[in-house]
Parts: structure tokens; C-alpha cells; sequence
């Protein structure tokens, strides 16, 4: 039998350390549920951390990626897409495999299916899980004289078929150097900063949520079934459950409460450009795949309005660092990243090596894409670390873990996972159903209100405010 939500939540205190896309969503959903939630962050904002740009409704960027976590993946990017609808940059992704790569499109294409199948039976269950356009458009298959022949037509300013879409990629990408199909995919992008302006603009009408930007906490400790934090002005609040979300640093407070815990920590890079060449073109997102870490890591370009691009490149000079993957011990649960990255985290980078990993990127995109030789820097890179819980350095799809009855920790790797750890955690704790109204679509005065709000963000973090533009 179900608790009364009154008498479950009655006077209980919820205390959520860390206000990245785990610990704000799931503050957000907590307390859209009738609970009390505090929400500590010790930045001025809230959502920032990793560079992450994707939604993965599918996990089609890692082609290492366990079907069972893909199909994890596509049910949690449908759920997040649900809860923060004007969160999510509505275009395909290309899936393109190199030919110096040892994969093989075919291999590629039973996971694909299944996908396809997948999707189509959420929404036969559910008409409102149709958020990644028809499912019989999850996927199609391009060979070369069909991009040959898209590469004739004029790029549309608003593209509106999957063709359509396909036009700008055909024109620019040397097709002779890939294999085919290549595979366009309904993998959409997703926009951090209207994220966190969806939770702070949602919270202003939520009383029982209190967001509380610039808090650090120094300390946690057990205090009977409770806990008590100590923040860093030497103020103490106590707190009945404590959640701790505090992404690549959890393990500090798991050491604290003498928690052990196998886990790793990766640091990574993505770095903004801007074509002006091609400012007013539309493409889709790009996946060259590549094995990681070497000269031929895979490449990614992510497309945002004023011919902005994000990159990502899995090569050592890019996006992966030395010494970037990080473990715990049997003495600390907190992997140990090497100062000089720690200081890019806390202090921000020297423009020379951000110039120079920004050209780097741009150059292992020009193999491909030539004219995209043009591109420059553009602005302050996004970058970050991030937990994996376990010690599979591949894993995706993972959402949270508890100690006891009153602890949990968020330890999501992709930001879709984080509203499933906020459905697990109420049923745990409170034994609550999903009682949240989803909505698929926002008011034009919500999305307005929102975008102006993540324009700000942006800005304020050394963006571009295109970053933050509905795409």
C-alpha cells in the first residue's frame, strides 16, 4: 500500500549537495513530488560541469555501448525530454565511419533496429513518448550517389525533411573518404544552459524548493538517522536525507562519512569555434567514428545558430588529457586528478593552450570536412570532469546508489539519466509513485522565458549566447 504524501514527506528534509544536471533535476522532480528540498551549489549558477551537448535518446555516439545500456538510454532520454521540453535542440545526427576506421557500417545497423523497434512500442504504449519525431524516421540509411546528389541542391534555411537536412553535410564532407551507408539518426542536442534555466525559473514557483547558489559545504557528518552539514562560513543545517551530487568530487564526501566506493574520474574538453563562412547553414550533429585515444579518435561536430560549432575530438591533443582517467582506491573513494587539471577546473585555462587544443580540433574536422580549415575559436572552452561509477571506463547509462536508508549518491554519466535517479530515489525513500505531470510542450512565453534566462547564463560563463538558442 502506497504512503498518504503528506504523512511521508511530513517535516522530512531533503539536502542535495551540488547543483549540476544530476543534483538540479532531481531537486526539481523531488520536489515537484510534494517533498522539502534544499539545493546547495557553490557556484553563482547552476548546471555547469562536463561539456555535454547530446541528448543520446539511443547511445549512438559509442558504439561500445551495450544494447541493454542503448535501450537504457533511449527510455531515459524520452522521460528527461518529457520533464525539460524546451530543453532539447531538435536535429538528426550523421553517423559516418571513416575509412581508415576498422568498423564496419553493417555492425552498426542491428542495434539500430532495435532502437527502432524500441521507440515505436514507447510510443504505441504512449502517444506522449513520440519526442524524437516519428519512429519510423529514427533512422535512415544514405549511400554515396544519394550525398552526391543532395550535394547539387541548395541548403535550405529551414531545413524540414531529413533530406533536407542532409544538404549541408553532402555538399562540404569529402564523401569519398567514408564508408557506406551512413546512417542519419533522431539523436538530438541538448542545450545545459536552458537547463538550468528551466530548474531555476520552475523553482520560483515551487516553495518547498530552496536553491541556495554560492554555498559550499565543508563538511557531512551522521547525526542519528539524520545529518548534519557544515558549510564553509562555519554555518550548520541539519537535514533528514542526504543526496550527495557532487559529480566528480562524491567521493570527498563518501571519505567523510567513511564510505568506500569504486568509482572513476575523467576529465574532458570540447571547444567552441565559429564558421563564418557558413553562418547561415543548418546542419545536423556529425559523428566520425574513430578508435579513442589515438591520432584517429572519433570527431564530433555539434551544430548551434550564427554558424557556432561544438567539437569534440577522442585524441589526446583534444578532448582526452594525460593522466585524465583517474581511479578510486581501497583508502579513498575520491579518484585524484593531477593538479593542473584540478586548477583548469577551479581556475579556468591559459588562452595559448585552449587556442591551441581549439585549432587542433578544427584541423582532425577539416580531414573530413575541408573547408572547415576556415573556422577559428570562438570563446572559453566546456570543459569538465566527470564520475563513472564502477571501474568500466566505457559505462553510459548509470543513475544512483544508496548507503543505508537516508544517503544517496547521483552518478549519472549522461545527463538523461538523472531523472530516472530522482524517480528511483522517491520510491526508496518515500515509496512515491511518478505522480510528476510531464508536458511535451511548452508555452511560447515558458520557451521565451526560459531561452532569455539561458542567454544570460551563458554570457555570464563566457559564451556565446548562441550556445543557449534553440536550434
Amino acid at each position: 500500500m502506497k504512503k498518504d504524501l503528506a504523512v511521508a514527506t511530513s517535516g522530512k528534509r531533503v539536502a542535495i549537495i551540488g547543483g549540476g544536471v544530476a543534483g538540479s533535476t532531481v531537486a526539481l522532480y523531488l520536489a515537484k513530488q510534494g517533498l522539502n528540498v534544499a539545493l546547495f551549489e557553490k557556484n553563482s549558477s547552476l548546471v555547469s560541469g562536463p561539456p555535454i551537448c547530446h541528448l543520446h535518446a539511443g547511445g549512438n555516439l559509442y558504439r561500445e555501448l551495450s544494447q541493454q545500456q542503448c535501450l537504457d538510454l533511449l527510455v531515459q532520454s524520452i522521460d528527461f525530454v518529457k520533464f525539460f521540453p524546451a530543453t532539447v535542440n531538435k536535429r538528426p545526427t550523421v553517423i559516418a565511419i571513416p575509412n581508415n576506421d576498422n568498423g564496419t557500417p553493417e555492425s552498426l545497423l542491428p542495434r539500430l533496429e532495435l532502437l527502432q523497434k524500441s521507440y515505436q512500442s514507447l510510443v504505441e504504449a504512449d502517444s506522449a513518448n513520440e519526442v524524437l519525431g516519428d519512429p519510423a524516421d529514427y533512422f535512415h540509411e544514405y549511400y554515396y550517389e544519394q550525398l552526391k546528389t543532395l550535394a547539387l541542391l541548395e541548403v535550405p534555411r529551414k531545413p524540414s525533411s531529413i533530406d533536407e537536412w542532409l544538404i549541408p553535410f553532402a555538399k562540404h564532407t569529402d564523401l569519398s573518404k567514408l564508408k557506406y551507408p551512413v546512417y542519419v539518426v533522431q539523436e538530438y542536442g541538448l542545450s545545459l544552459f536552458r537547463v538550468a534555466a528551466s530548474v531555476e525559473l520552475a523553482a520560483l514557483k515551487l516553495a518547498n524548493l530552496d536553491i541556495k547558489t554560492g554555498h559550499c559545504i565543508k563538511h557531512v557528518s551522521r547525526v542519528g538517522e539524520g545529518y548534519t552539514l557544515q558549510f564553509e562560513n562555519g554555518h550548520e543545517d541539519n537535514f533528514d536525507f542526504v543526496i550527495n551530487a557532487c559529480g566528480f568530487r562524491t567521493g570527498v564526501i563518501d571519505d567523510q562519512l567513511h564510505l568506500a566506493r569504486e568509482r572513476l574520474v575523467e576529465f574532458k574538453a570540447a571547444y567552441v569555434t565559429q564558421w563564418q563562412s557558413y553562418k547561415n547553414e543548418k546542419w545536423p550533429e556529425v559523428i566520425f567514428h574513430g578508435k579513442r585515444g589515438t591520432p584517429q579518435g572519433m570527431a564530433q561536430l555539434t551544430p548551434y545558430p550564427g554558424g557556432y560549432f561544438q567539437l569534440h575530438g577522442m585524441t589526446m591533443n583534444i578532448t582526452l588529457f594525460d593522466e585524465g582517467l583517474v581511479q578510486s582506491t581501497s583508502k579513498s573513494a575520491q579518484p585524484q586528478l593531477p593538479s593542473n587539471l584540478i586548477a583548469k577546473v577551479d581556475k579556468g585555462w591559459s588562452l595559448e593552450v585552449q587556442t591551441q587544443r581549439a585549432c587542433n580540433a578544427i584541423q582532425h574536422l577539416s580531414q573530413f570536412i575541408p573547408c572547415f580549415e576556415t573556422a577559428e575559436p570562438a570563446g572559453t572552452p566546456l570543459y569538465g570532469a566527470q564520475q563513472i561509477p564502477g571501474n568500466d571506463p566505457s559505462l553510459r547509462a548509470a543513475d544512483v546508489s544508496f548507503e543505508g536508508e537516508h544517503y544517496a549518491r547521483l552518478e549519472i554519466v549522461k545527463a538523461s539519466s538523472a531523472l530516472l535517479a530522482g524517480k528511483k530515489i522517491a520510491k526508496q525513500w518515500f515509496d512515491l509513485k511518478d505522480s510528476t505531470l510531464n508536458q511535451t510542450e511548452s508555452t511560447k512565453e515558458e520557451v521565451r522565458a526560459i531561452e532569455s534566462l539561458a542567454k544570460q547564463i551563458a554570457v555570464s560563463r563566457g559564451y556565446p549566447e548562441e550556445l543557449a538558442i534553440a536550434y
